[in-house]
């Protein structure tokens, strides 16, 4: 079925058919109400991939995360879809998997279905694809990955740095004298950032910057928070951290699991702050407080930037945007069972 043929049984011409799905104003309502009987009738489905080629640009966008198994990410996703619908477009979610070769052939994806734009979470930088798509019309925005010094993308992150500083100051309040940050490569801008936020709190409470005890690991996964646990109980007693900041939620969850699991008590031997505020946060065995990142906020601020980008707004001078953190207080660091308590950065 073509448009011909809803025109034909409706007794209108193609071009009033195409007014009715592309500006059903702009038709008196009887006219419409037999074309749109007609379409009913026939069954006919408009062809989108045809009207984005004649539109030259499609209305879809795409989010690229580097792992669908986080729930940062599958959080952060949603608030993109909510923020892409109040703007009539349509989010595809594309899961890298720590992967640079699926990244690529995804962004390779995105540039041949036209799509309107792309915001990416990756932890890769200097991509050369991302000039490419931006040369043939994909906007780009980046998501938690500003670049230092440069202002040549679009971008809206967390500020790691006070991050770090919230986590170890609640922790030093709590009066753990030995401070641990585990989670994550240094080699990672954002865990860099966060130790770096850690570093400067320990510096601006009179203690040296070197006494906080870095647990580096191969991931950011439960998994990997397990391994950290093993490794903090591996350190003399007397040397062993009582407050650790994690790189993440699931790092967390994982080290206070296996420490629960080993016999050593959260909060009153270990206290744990986490990152990222994903709901299992709260629903834990011991609920865990942690460093909340606003993603409604991020995703509403990377979708305005990026309608900017569309309409030609910001052809030379790309935002940069830097939202603040919260700390959610829970029972992982406080020793008793309150409510959830906010820290605004």
């Amino acid at each position: 079925m073509t448009i011909k043929s809803v025109a034909a049984r409706a007794g209108v011409s193609p071009g009033t058919v195409s007014h009715v799905l592309n500006h059903p104003d702009r038709v008196r309502p009887q006219t419409r109400a037999r074309v749109e009987a007609a379409i009913a009738e026939l069954g006919f489905v408009p062809n989108a991939t045809a009207r984005q080629l004649r539109a030259g640009r499609s209305d879809t966008v795409a989010f690229l995360i580097p792992d669908a198994a986080n729930p940062f990410f599958t959080d952060l996703a949603k608030a993109f879809r909510d923020a892409a619908n109040r703007v009539g477009l349509s989010v595809i979610l594309c899961d890298a998997g720590y992967d640079a070769r699926l990244e690529d052939l995804y962004l390779d994806r995105i540039e041949h279905l036209r799509a309107r734009g792309v915001f990416l979470a990756s932890p890769r930088q200097g991509n050369p694809r991302l000039q490419r798509l931006r040369d043939h019309g994909v906007q780009v925005v980046l998501i938690d990955q500003v670049r230092s010094g440069s202002t040549d993308w679009c971008a809206v992150t967390v500020d790691d740095v006070r991050g770090g500083q919230l986590a170890t100051e609640h922790l030093l309040s709590r009066s753990r004298v030995r401070l641990a940050y585990a989670g994550g490569s240094l080699d990672i801008p954002q865990v860099a950032d966060r130790i770096a936020g850690a570093r400067l709190s320990l510096t601006t409470s009179g203690r040296s910057p070197g006494e906080l005890d870095v647990i580096t690991t191969v991931g950011m996964t439960m998994d990997d928070g397990r391994a950290a646990a093993e490794s903090l109980l591996e350190r003399p007693p007397d040397r062993r951290a009582t407050g650790v900041f994690c790189g993440n939620d699931l790092v967390a969850l994982g080290m206070l699991h296996e420490l629960l699991r080993r016999g050593v008590r959260v909060p009153e031997d270990v206290a744990i702050v986490g990152y990222d505020g994903i709901d299992f946060a709260r629903t834990s065995v011991v609920p865990l407080t942690s460093v909340v990142a606003p993603v409604d906020r991020l995703a509403a601020s990377a979708m305005r930037l990026l309608m900017d980008e569309c309409q030609g707004g910001v052809e030379h001078d790309h935002r940069q945007l830097l939202h603040p953190p919260q700390l959610v207080i829970r029972e992982s660091s406080m020793g008793s069972r309150p409510s959830d308590r906010r820290v605004m950065a």
